[in-house]
């Protein structure tokens, strides 16, 4: 993975899921996730070092069935106030593309490469963003996404 030139780091919730969180008596029990997106991320794989963050300690376990489980992509748990620092350290923002939709990651957007918020992200994330998607969070924006990063930044690769 070290030989990809960009990393992918995606914000889970609210981006991979619809953001809202179904509980019960029992708890956090369910978390809504689309079912297009994956499409989109096998285009771009082989590519771009895609990762996950989440910030949703309580829901991480659903959100690890997911994302490593099912479909096997690395997953960390980093708090929305860490976020900001943990890109910069861990990949840097030269070639990090990033996708999120919450407050928290409006600065992020701002400073990486490329930033890409869903279409019903926060105010904050959507005028940070370099690009809005014309779908939902768990309605294939990350899908949206995928196929932007490909145009704009993969165009001349063979995928």
């Amino acid at each position: 993975m070290k030989n990809k030139k960009y990393n992918f780091v995606i914000d889970v919730d609210g981006v991979m899921t619809t953001g809202q969180f179904i509980y019960s008596e029992k708890g956090k029990v369910y978390k809504i996730f689309g079912p297009h997106d994956s499409d989109g991320l096998k285009m771009i794989k082989n590519k771009v070092n895609i990762v996950f963050i989440t910030a949703d300690k309580r829901g991480f376990p659903i959100t690890k069935k997911r994302i490593v489980d099912d479909m096997g992509y690395p997953l960390h748990l980093v708090t929305e106030q860490e976020r900001y620092n943990y890109i910069k350290e861990k990949f840097g923002f030269e070639n990090t593309i990033f996708m999120g939709d919450g407050i928290f990651d409006a600065p992020i957007l701002k400073e990486c490469k490329f930033g890409i918020a869903p279409k019903n992200a926060r105010k904050e994330a959507i005028e940070a963003a370099d690009f809005v998607t014309p779908s939902r969070g768990a309605e294939g924006a990350v899908c949206d996404a995928c196929i932007e990063i490909k145009r704009r930044f993969l165009e001349n690769e063979k995928l």
